[in-house]
């Protein structure tokens, strides 16, 4: 069992960053917004990535943190 400590720590402004991400189902987030910074923490940790200059889209591991952590379903 993988323990949350063992995952990068996430910031209540990054959790809701990759919750919008989540939200865009599938689709990309652009840059310029206030939720940036946190976009692009993201994507230092995995769970985003920039698709084309200043268009942000979740990853597979981005979709699998933000079910347990936001919408805290157990991992499959």
């Amino acid at each position: 069992m993988k323990s949350m400590w063992n995952e990068p720590y996430l910031e209540t402004c990054c959790r809701a960053a990759l919750h919008r991400l989540f939200l865009t189902h599938g689709g990309i987030r652009p840059a310029g917004l206030p939720d940036e910074p946190c976009l692009r923490r993201l994507c230092t940790m995995g769970f985003a990535e920039e698709v084309t200059p200043g268009r942000f889209a979740m990853t597979e591991t981005g979709a699998k943190r933000h079910g347990s952590e936001v919408l805290k379903k157990a991992a499959a």
